[in-house]
């Protein structure tokens, strides 16, 4: 529906469309400029006051004879208005929906169209660093909820033209700004073509929990596989890194994440620490993260597998074994801890600062203890168990963490119930479960390996020299 030159007709179906009066927060201005009468629609808490006392007083200090030849609401922004950001709209859904995302329409008389001017300011918190991706050196700096101050971020540490953001409106009830950011000479076309549809031809009401709300309404039909289709990062120059190889970046509106596609398995054992250390100190760092990997998954699973047959170990180890014997099976206390360390994280997330040590004492000292000493537990198994969960911390993605420990419980709970034949089908199906897995764009989950391509596996294991051009000035 369009705008006409009836100006009573434009407010009765504005008004209507924004619920006026109704709701506290809509705000109707009206400006009498020489004996013409203009109406004004903003959010309030959106519009920045200043701004709006400038655009007044541009209007109030025209001439009235310069103001009697303006012929169009174009005429009136490029001739009476000193706002920057100015733009003509004739649409009343869009009307409606620029207003609700805390622009300001300017409706006048005889005109079959209405000026939106951009004043908006939002509450922002400071761009600090992300608390699950803190630097030992580099930038120490982060994504905030509000999309424009994300793709700035970037742009600071890109400045080539070939940068590209395209937005897009997703939600039919939010209509949620989400930003797709690509290197235009880079990018590969397929991805950036697989990415754009999906958020052209996604129908969804509203993008409430913002990027995990976007993921899943593109995955709905994978819940059941944990491995994380996505890379989540709240540091600008890890985004910026990866548009800068060809990689797209999606940023949502009022989330301080940016999503990295497409994303494989091997990039979960990348972070921005490899790079602002020596290669050699990178490559350590990174190796050591391999083998956190690799302990994390399978240190449990197989101290349950040796305890089954510990004729498997030299005389020598005996020591790894309990010396008493114990009343709950091995592999069952394994998973009471892994719930258990669970509910103590979540007990720490919604416990104040201030009991923040009793919690720790009550967790870690006293449960810990008397599970020991009433039988519950053995000590090796808490040991273990807590060599798993500091292990957990290495890694920085949190939902590839959590699907390192659904596997792990599936490989403790197959052992011990089926001992050595458990632990191989469990292996089985972590493999298949991987080998089956498509990334956000569809493409192979465990891709370079298979299809197999040395040089961007290489890339991916190893920390590589960064390539810098020098040129040499003769004189």
């Amino acid at each position: 529906m369009n705008l006409t030159n009836n100006l009573e007709d434009n407010l009765l179906k504005l008004k209507s469309a924004l619920k006026v009066g109704e709701s506290f927060d809509i705000i109707e201005r009206i400006i009498n400029i020489h004996g013409t009468k203009f109406y004004l629609y903003y959010l309030d808490g959106f519009v920045k006051d200043l701004n709006l006392e400038h655009a007044r007083r541009d209007l109030y200090n025209f001439k009235k004879e310069d103001f009697d030849s303006i012929t169009s609401m174009k005429d009136l922004a490029e001739k009476a208005l000193s706002s920057i950001e100015v733009a003509t709209e004739r649409d009343l859904g869009q009307i409606v929906t620029l207003i609700l995302s805390g622009q300001t329409a300017f409706l006048g008389p005889n005109f079959d169209e209405a000026l939106l001017l951009d004043f908006r300011t939002y509450v922002a918190r400071g761009t600090e660093e992300p608390a699950k991706e803190r630097v030992l050196r580099g930038a120490h700096d982060g994504f905030v909820e509000t999309i424009v101050f994300n793709t700035a971020l970037i742009r600071r540490r890109i400045r080539d033209p070939h940068l590209i953001f395209k937005m897009y409106s997703v939600g039919k009830v939010s209509k949620t700004d989400v930003a797709v950011g690509f290197m235009r000479n880079k990018v590969d076309t397929k991805t950036l073509a697989k990415v754009q549809e999906y958020l052209e031809t996604l129908s969804v009401d509203a993008l409430t929990l913002g990027d995990q709300s976007l993921v899943e309404a593109i995955h709905s039909k994978s819940w059941l596989n944990p491995f994380p289709k996505v890379r989540y990062t709240e540091r600008p120059d890890i985004a910026a890194a990866h548009i800068a190889e060809g990689k797209v970046v999606v940023l949502v509106d009022n989330t301080p994440t940016a999503l990295i596609l497409p994303t494989n398995i091997f990039d979960f054992m990348q972070t921005v620490d490899d790079y602002y250390m020596p290669v050699l100190t990178g490559n350590y760092l990174r190796l050591i993260r391999y083998i956190i990997f690799i302990v994390n998954l399978m240190l449990t699973p197989v101290f349950v597998l040796l305890m089954q047959n510990p004729d498997w170990l030299p005389a020598g180890l005996n020591f790894l074994f309990p010396g008493e014997p114990y009343n709950i099976p091995i592999f069952v206390q394994f998973l009471l801890l892994e719930i258990g360390i669970d509910g103590l994280m979540l007990a720490s997330v919604s416990t104040p600062d201030v009991l923040g040590t009793s919690l720790s004492i009550i967790g870690g000292l006293i449960l810990g203890d008397y599970a020991v000493k009433t039988g519950w537990l053995i000590p090796q198994a808490i040991l273990y168990m807590a060599v798993v969960a500091l292990s957990s911390f290495a890694q920085p993605s949190i939902e590839l963490t959590y699907a390192l420990k659904f596997c792990r419980m599936l490989f403790l709970l197959l052992t011990g119930l089926l001992g050595t034949p458990g632990f191989i089908i469990a292996a089985i199906i972590t493999l298949l479960t991987i080998g089956f897995t498509k990334t956000f764009t569809a493409q192979s989950y465990i891709y370079p390996l298979i299809p197999f391509n040395w040089n961007a596996l290489s890339h991916l294991l190893f920390r590589t020299r960064l390539g810098v051009k020098q040129s040499v000035k003769k004189n």
